[in-house]
């Protein structure tokens, strides 16, 4: 049994050996942004992080060393911010997982918690299949996270108690909700995050000030570890259920690596 899930923290020879015995490989996307008075910056690295690492014994899969950087130029307005270009971040992205390719990883997992990553890293899927064989599979999953406690949390809100409950299951150290104040207008957070998210219409906001002009909007007081705890669990018991129906049906039509199964139209 593995010392651990996270790939930095283990030997060459439990990294081969894991590698030939289970070639699975798990990227957590984050980002490192303003996140109000409560929370830290690096709350979308971390509950990434977190949840890759849950998925990764669930899935007897390895967790790469992510950036911890994200495509977030939305969030600059405020200090705290770092935001990489797309361009660097799906390189960073790219290169990390074709280095575990080279060694024998053949499927991969992105687990994002970071809405503006969404484009660059479908790009980087892409290449990663297209290019280098990888079987992949991209999850968002701050958006498990909303299909599972939105209800009972009023929703997914940036710093709000979905997010607390992420940090609060492994870094509870980190979270300061008795510094909790200045929460934006829930409605115009609710109304504008709900018009970004829509299939059918992409609007283009100037920064997070258009869905919350104090950085963060929600009502996280109610959050505590243990709720922390069973959240990420089940984050993480859905995604594994998931994701292991989606790699079988991936190699069923798509075959092994570098085998993929190009569709031809009839003549």
């Amino acid at each position: 049994m593995l010392p651990s899930r996270y790939f930095w923290e283990l030997t060459q020879p439990e990294i081969a050996q894991q590698l030939r015995s289970h070639p699975l490989v798990i990227f957590p996307a984050g980002s490192i942004e303003q996140h109000g008075t409560h929370l830290p910056t690096g709350t979308d690295t971390f509950a990434a992080q977190f949840v890759s690492h849950e998925v990764a014994e669930r899935m007897d899969g390895l967790v790469l060393p992510g950036t911890g950087l994200g495509v977030t130029p939305m969030h600059m307005p405020f200090e705290g911010t770092i935001t990489l270009t797309p361009d660097t971040f799906m390189r960073v992205v790219t290169e990390t997982c074709v280095s575990t390719a080279q060694h024998g990883a053949q499927k991969l997992m992105i687990v994002n918690w970071h809405e503006g990553n969404i484009p660059s890293l479908a790009i980087a899927a892409e290449d990663l299949h297209r290019t280098h064989g990888m079987s992949v599979v991209i999850v968002q999953a701050c958006y498990v996270a909303a299909e599972l406690y939105g209800e009972e949390c009023n929703g997914l809100t940036h710093g709000g108690e979905i997010e607390a409950l992420a940090v609060l299951a492994t870094r509870p150290n980190l979270v300061h909700l008795d510094r909790v104040k200045q929460s934006s207008d829930p409605r115009l957070g609710h109304k504008m995050d709900k018009l970004r998210r829509t299939q059918a219409y992409q609007p283009v906001l100037t920064d997070i000030r258009s869905i919350a002009p104090t950085g963060w909007y929600g009502t996280p007081e109610g959050a505590t570890i243990e709720r922390g705890r069973v959240m990420v669990a089940q984050i993480a018991d859905a995604i594994a259920a998931e994701a292991t129906e989606i790699f079988g049906q991936l190699e069923h039509v798509q075959g092994g690596v570098g085998e993929v199964k190009h569709l031809r139209p009839a003549v």
